[in-house]
């Protein structure tokens, strides 16, 4: 097993596993209240992220940086010289179109090549980039880019490029807009062939740690979408703490040169941070337009990515269409059992790594072996073969989802932050798995938990203002500590527990205080559910409304002996499906007490996406629209 030989060779390397000692303060009672990480990485004191490719180019001018995807998915390198050789022909194109220094260019794609590019070109211009979904309504983009003041927009495809259209045609002056499929990249090049490399220089030569880098806009889902203004000091520190915290260990313990595939959406900073931890350590990295695990999984055995960074939906995938390929070999029950014991093995593994406990027993290891050939294996396979570690965001993991692609041979480190925190503020260390946390603070951050249980965060990743917003800004920061709106807990070593949203908190007519978070994210571990969502604020009992997973739906027709083309309407009354549901009501329901868990359910036809407004671009449901969408519904669940 490829996890248990790092993690026993990582028994004799303490040096990589202590490098950071967690510092935790406790309260009268003894709690801990604070958990303080040192910083790894000096932090910056000249230059910017827009010296990055440049400094590349001189230390190692043939390394391989990047490697493009053709029309074929034939991967090809891309070197430290001709990476930084692009990013200033884009630069000198945007410096010619009128770009001047502090200028902002909005940027509207999908992951891909060209989207790094553009970033490093804006900051190497001296401007200041302005993620946009791709995925964005007309009312989403106006917004951004009057906010921003964005003079110049960058899209992806002629859908995008009218949406824009639309979305600015009353503005006194719109946008200049590029499409990058129609060449943006080419032709700012031919419009820069006049402005000499010693502009460049220039303007990059003006930028200081201080300097705004990116206006990142958040999700939105509790109202419009704010501003986050981070600084080229803010993307160092998070980028250059994460490389020294993971990069030495990753590498020195697997033997592997790291290499990885990002297809989160670079309009999150979680996806802007890792390309530049990736250029910052030489990481080679790949680029992949879709989550969605079908078109995922082809681009995964090509490429072969020796670790990922994802959100906990693309690990339920993964798992269920493990399972979904099994039942259809008739091989259902086998998976179930792989998956009950995987997750005792890798808990019994973890306690001896841990000494907490004996470790697995010779039965237990037997079997674990015997199902490595049968199941594991093949999860491996699906994600290229070579791949050892990954780390999740974005919402908590399923404890047991966690401890069964350990015992599949891929260690996954959970973190947590937000766009305020400039990406991850805390991490699961290497060499210290604690499933079930989301880790320690991340170097050179300090967390604390407020009296009513909120998460606070302070330290060099911290923005230090919402663009246009000084109220907002007021209210979300005091003495530089950042309210994140998030409840958790520290243990005693100062990893952090999250509970759920203080916004969200469900209050029932009984008095008891429910934290939806736990639940959905349990449910949503379980197929056939798709999206889902908690009720019961002011309500007698909790309750939830439940959608399926298109792609479990045509699993369980099939197993089922049922057309294909079966509406929907009919599934969510079918009792079969309902009674498979349930199971997944009373996994959730096993986290909870009696008065938090869910009495009652609805399947409601349709989902929670984007498209219909239900979803944020990063999978997170807008409650509020969920709930006037639904009211029906509810009110349903109750009787009424």
């Amino acid at each position: 097993m490829g996890v248990r030989k790092d993690l026993n060779q990582a028994k004799q390397r303490t040096d990589l596993a202590d490098r950071v000692r967690v510092e935790v303060v406790r309260d009268a009672q003894g709690v801990v209240r604070e958990a303080r990480t040192p910083a790894l990485a000096r932090p910056a004191t000249s230059g910017s992220i827009a010296d990055l490719p440049y400094r590349n180019a001189t230390e190692a001018p043939d390394a391989v940086v990047l490697r493009r995807a053709d029309h074929h998915g034939t991967w090809h390198p891309v070197t430290a010289t001709a990476f930084a050789r692009e990013v200033s022909a884009t630069a000198k194109g945007l410096i010619a179109a009128g770009l001047e220094p502090g200028g902002r260019v909005a940027v509207m794609s999908r992951t891909r090549y060209e989207w790094t590019v553009l970033d490093f070109a804006v900051w190497a211009a001296g401007g200041q980039s302005v993620p946009v979904y791709a995925t964005s309504s007309p009312e989403q983009i106006e917004w951004i880019v009057r906010d921003s003041g964005s003079r110049f927009v960058i899209v992806e495809t002629p859908e995008n490029a009218a949406a824009v259209a639309t979305a600015t045609a009353r503005h006194s002056r719109p946008p200049h807009v590029w499409q990058l499929d129609a060449g943006a990249l080419d032709r700012l090049a031919d419009l820069g062939r006049g402005i000499p490399e010693a502009e460049v220089t220039k303007r990059r030569a003006a930028l200081t740690p201080d300097t705004a880098a990116t206006i990142c806009y958040t999700s939105g889902t509790t109202g419009r979408p704010k501003g986050c203004v981070l600084t080229h000091a803010n993307l160092h520190a998070e980028a250059a703490n994460t490389v020294e915290l993971l990069h030495p260990v990753f590498t020195e313990v697997s033997g592997q040169v790291a290499s990885t595939l990002l297809f989160l959406p670079l309009a999150h900073i979680l996806g802007r941070t890792i390309q530049i931890a990736c250029l910052m350590a030489r990481i080679e990295l790949g680029h992949c337009p879709s989550i969605k695990p079908a078109e995922l999984r082809p681009a995964f055995k090509k490429f072969r990515p020796t670790f990922l960074v994802g959100v906990p939906y693309l690990f339920e995938r993964i798992h269920a269409t493990g399972r979904a390929t099994a039942e259809r070999i008739g091989r259902g029950a086998s998976f179930d059992r792989a998956h009950r014991l995987g997750v005792r093995f890798a808990r019994a593994y973890l306690d001896k790594f841990l000494d907490r406990g004996p470790g697995p027993t010779p039965g237990l290891y037997a079997a674990w072996a015997l199902y490595d050939l049968l199941v594991y294996r093949r999860i491996r396979s699906e994600l290229g073969g070579r791949m050892r570690y990954a780390i999740s965001g974005g919402s908590p993991l399923d404890r047991d989802l966690n401890l069964f692609f350990y015992a599949a041979g891929i260690i996954i480190y959970e973190g947590y932050g937000l766009t305020e925190t400039t990406a991850a503020a805390t991490i699961v260390p290497p060499l210290k798995p604690r499933p079930g946390t989301v880790g320690q603070p991340v170097p050179g951050t300090s967390v604390r938990i407020a009296d009513d249980g909120e998460i606070l965060i302070k330290g060099s990743i911290v923005f230090g203002t919402y663009w246009n917003n000084p109220v907002a800004t007021d209210a979300a920061l005091t003495d530089d500590w950042f309210a994140t709106g998030d409840l958790g807990a520290l243990d005693e070593d100062g990893y952090l527990t999250i509970t759920g949203r203080k916004k969200d908190i469900l209050v029932t007519s009984g008095g008891k205080n429910v934290s939806p978070a736990v639940l959905e994210d349990r449910l949503r571990s379980r197929p056939p559910v798709g999206q889902c969502i908690v009720v019961g604020d002011n309500r007698p009992f909790v309750a939830a409304l439940i959608t399926l997973d298109p792609e479990d739906i045509a699993h369980w027709l099939y197993v089922n002996g049922m057309p294909a083309e079966t509406p929907s309407a009919e599934l969510v009354h079918d009792p079969r499906m309902r009674a498979d549901v349930q199971k997944a009501v009373d996994y959730a329901n096993q986290a909870v007490s009696r008065a938090e868990s869910i009495r009652e359910f609805r399947l409601v036809e349709g989902g929670f996406t984007e498209e219909n407004g239900l979803l944020t671009p990063s999978l997170k449901i807008k409650r509020h629209r969920v709930a006037a969408a639904y009211a029906a519904e509810i009110e349903a669940l109750y009787g009424a």
